[in-house]
């Protein structure tokens, strides 16, 4: 975690979701204009995805960039969980479920999805991973060929559109000049199996990353096993001396991936690795409740360069999904029969943008321009029915879902004075929604649509107080959507219904941050975020019954919170670090909901559930190569470029993880209490000729804490508790061969 210390963090905070971060030019007339010489730690930059450049204290945004050795050192490259733990504010936990993906949120946004991502945005290589309604899966991301991920959090992430939380991009690695053969393969608890393939090169001009893994589990809860594959390439080459272009194509797929269910009180504690149940205490594994996933993507970029000041990019993708779950039963149904119902999806989407960028000047000022246009569209087909023993036995839905989004950005990044820079933008986003219902008759037609509207403005400021010290304030507006499940039923009477709903509206944010970044020494970084966010309309729970949900507005929320990233390098051999975040999190006026007949109300005050109050990643890292810890902003070692480990040398590191109280409903009568883990990670290397290989070692809840790591928000059978696995074990190897 040493990106804490490392000044090179890419960021893309003056507008990561154009692609555009300040030129080299640009980033020198900052320098010079503070007066820092080239060789000062905080002269130091990156290159981002655009081949632009920024110095990271030039910007006014919380973001952290987890490099290729981070998640090498996560653990088998699974999860994204294992790796951007180490990033505060984000909070992923792991459900010990695939079928519904990791539970990820970015200041509280994002807590309440009852399964993949919701409220923020995902990109890998530029291209969007999550749908115009908001909603993406963590899966779709390679983590064997990923070479790093930013995550960008607070005001201007605003500038995405339509994800009030946060963006997470992450970004396949570059083709080396030397072509080389990599494999991994890990075994773990629980019947823990884990592969990799890679193969990356060069040919003349044209660069080829081709990368193939395989992943099955047995599971920690019964009926909790999973089965993935997936293959991720990209190809990059140069069409003309000013125009290149690269081409991403992923494929998902998992054949299987079952689903225990949650846990009530009393089953968590009588037995946490037992499957949950449903109608007349039958379990998950009665029912066959169970998860298939399919999708393929194919993505392409064009950059071309038309001076030496302006340059125009195009982007456009295509992709499908097709999704078949069976769940289990509940209410008055034929449990004789094991009755439960299935779920299946079928979607297509692509997309296209075209930007613009450029540097300038105005009245002598330096001033980077940014404007672009992003469209993006989904078609689904969504049945749905009863089931029998895992089984399709019925259709009793069956409609075309289609969501678009039609979006114009335009942003400035310019340096108002010696001591001040400043970024403004601002985005303009219109999203449709549209249900054509092919099974109710005329007299109940389920069919409908729905517009949205919003304007997304950010302005940001930097002062540039001292040659280690800059302080920075920013503010943005933002807006969330329902997505297109949340907008799937409507009340009738006093149950939830599958009709479009029609009277949802978007929330809308307003987030202000203040933010100071610090290198009091040469080896030593230190980060600190403070926030403020206020939302109307924010989307919650209306009545639940029988398994479905219908959805309101609730009038307003709060979250109010504090981010702090440490990190020093004790001595040549030893780094230490530490990443935490506080939040409180509450809704700021009351409402009230309906489960299964029963109302409930929500006071002015009660905390929003699903988020840890607090969340503390602190991790000692010892390494037996020494590191130059006059510059530890240059070869870090946990962040660097390409395999963590390149030749002989021993890693040894010590994680420790406390996480705070876990509210599981609205009406704050369940919670999940905090926890404290330890974790342990060894790793040693050794050059085989031209060769390397490493071998890994991992210890996960060192003293076998038994804890509730995720719950299920609002579950209307009260079964919320998702237990987490007591001590685990990884064991793994890493072999690298260059093939010339």
């Amino acid at each position: 975690m040493d990106y804490l210390m490392n000044t090179r963090i890419t960021v893309c905070a003056s507008l990561l979701v154009t692609g555009v971060v300040l030129e080299p030019a640009f980033a020198q007339t900052l320098a010079q204009a503070q007066g820092q010489a080239e060789g000062q730690a905080l002269a130091d930059v990156v290159v981002s995805a655009s081949r632009s450049e920024q110095r990271s204290f030039d910007a006014p945004a919380a973001i952290q960039s987890v490099g290729r050795a981070a998640i090498e050192d996560g653990g088998p490259q699974v999860n994204l969980s294992e790796a951007l733990k180490q990033v505060p504010g984000l909070t992923i936990l792991n459900r010990q479920n695939y079928a519904q993906d990791l539970q990820v949120s970015i200041r509280g946004f994002g807590s309440r999805a009852s399964f993949g991502i919701r409220g923020i945005r995902l990109l890998i290589d530029g291209i969007p991973a999550t749908t115009p309604d908001g909603q993406a899966q963590g899966s779709s991301i390679s983590l064997t060929s990923t070479e790093r991920i930013e995550v960008l959090r607070g005001p201007l992430a605003q500038l995405y559109g339509n994800a009030s939380g946060g963006v997470i991009q992450a970004f396949t690695r570059e083709a080396p000049e030397t072509p080389e053969f990599s494999a991994q393969a890990y075994g773990g608890s629980y019947g823990l199996q884990r592969t990799d393939w890679q193969y990356a090169g060069r040919s003349g001009s044209v660069g080829i990353v081709a990368d193939y893994s395989t992943f099955k589990l047995d599971g920690y809860r019964d009926n909790s096993a999973a089965e993935r594959n997936q293959f991720n390439g990209r190809l990059s080459f140069a069409l003309a001396p000013s125009t290149r272009m690269q081409v991403v194509f992923n494929q998902f797929d998992m054949p299987l991936a079952k689903d225990p269910l949650g846990l009530d009180r009393d089953q968590l504690a009588a037995n946490p690795t037992q499957a949950g149940t449903g109608t007349a205490n039958r379990t998950a594994g009665d029912f066959r409740v169970r998860k298939a996933v399919s999708q393929n993507q194919i993505g392409s970029s064009i950059t071309h360069t038309l001076d030496a000041d302006w340059s125009l990019t195009a982007r456009t993708y295509y992709g499908t999904r097709d999704n078949l779950q069976f769940q289990a039963g509940s209410g008055a149904i034929n449990t004789a029969n094991y009755n439960g119902s299935w779920v299946g999806l079928d979607r297509s989407y692509f997309g296209a943008a075209l930007q613009l960028n450029g540097r300038s000047q105005v009245g002598g000022v330096p001033v980077l321009l940014a404007t672009g246009y992003d469209f993006d569209r989904s078609r689904e087909v969504r049945q749905g029915g009863a089931a029998n023993l895992g089984e399709r036995t019925t259709l009793t839905r069956d409609e075309l879902n289609k969501a678009q989004n039609s979006d114009v950005f335009a942003q400035a990044t310019f340096l108002a004075s010696d001591q001040v820079s400043v970024v403004t933008g601002v985005r303009s986003s219109s999203i449709q929604f549209s249900s054509d219902d092919n099974y109710l008759a005329d007299n109940r037609n389920g069919s409908g649509e729905r517009r949205f509207h919003a304007t997304s403005p950010v302005v940001g400021l930097t002062f540039h107080a001292a040659r280690d010290l800059n302080l920075y304030a920013n503010y943005g507006k933002g807006f969330e959507t329902p997505t297109l499940s949340e907008v799937a039923y409507r009340v009738l009477g006093t149950a939830p219904i599958a009709e479009f709903n029609p009277s949802l509206n978007a929330s809308v944010s307003h987030h202000r941050e203040l933010g100071a970044k610090w290198t009091p020494l040469p080896a030593v970084r230190a980060d600190l975020n403070l926030y403020q966010i206020d939302s109307r309309n924010e989307i919650v729970v209306s009545t639940s019954s029988g398994g479905q949900s219908a959805f309101q507005n609730a009038p307003g929320t709060s979250r109010r919170g504090a981010e702090l990233n440490l990190g020093a390098q004790l001595n040549p051999h030893l780094r230490a670090s530490v990443a935490a975040n506080w939040i409180e999190a509450e809704f700021s006026q009351a409402f009230s909901y309906s489960v299964n007949n029963v109302a409930n109300k929500v006071g002015n005050g009660f905390k929003i559930p699903g988020i840890p109050q607090h969340f503390i990643f602190s991790e000692l890292l010892w390494t037996s190569i020494a590191a130059d810890a006059a510059r530890p902003t240059t070869g870090s070692a946990r962040n660097a470029t390409g395999p963590a480990q390149s030749g002989a040398g021993a890693r040894v590191a010590l994680e420790l993880i406390r996480a705070g109280q876990l509210v599981a409903n609205d009406t704050n009568t369940e919670s999940a209490p905090g926890y404290t883990t330890w974790n342990l990670m060894a790793s040693q290397g050794w050059a085989l000729g031209r060769a390397n290989l490493t071998a890994y070692a991992r210890v996960d809840n060192l003293l076998d804490e038994h804890y509730v790591g995720s719950v299920i928000v609002n579950q209307s059978a009260a079964k919320y508790y998702e237990p987490s696995p007591g001590r685990t074990w990884t064991l793994g190897l890493r072999y690298r061969l260059p093939l010339r």
